[in-house]
C-alpha cells in the first residue's frame, strides 16, 4: 500500500525538521515542495508532499500516518 501526506509548516528550521523527520522514517518526497502567503496570518507557508510505501498493512481512514 502506498501513503500519502502533505506536511505543511511555516517559512523556518521547524518545517524543514518535520521533512527531515519524515524523510528519515523513510517517506520519500513526491514533487517540489510550495511555498504561499497566508493572509490571516500574514506569514510565507511550506508544504511538501510525501509517500511511503508499506507492505501488510490495509487502507483505511483510521490509519494515523504519522506513526509510519
Amino acid at each position: 500500500m502506498r501513503l500519502y501526506r502533505f506536511l505543511t509548516g511555516p517559512d523556518n528550521s521547524s518545517f524543514c525538521h518535520k521533512v527531515t523527520a519524515a524523510l528519515n522514517k523513510g517517506w520519500l518526497l513526491h514533487g517540489g515542495p510550495t511555498y504561499a502567503y497566508d493572509t490571516e496570518t500574514q506569514t510565507m507557508r511550506c508544504g511538501q508532499a510525501v509517500y511511503k510505501e508499506v507492505e501488510g498493512v490495509d487502507y483505511t481512514p483510521d490509519v494515523k500516518l504519522g506513526e509510519y
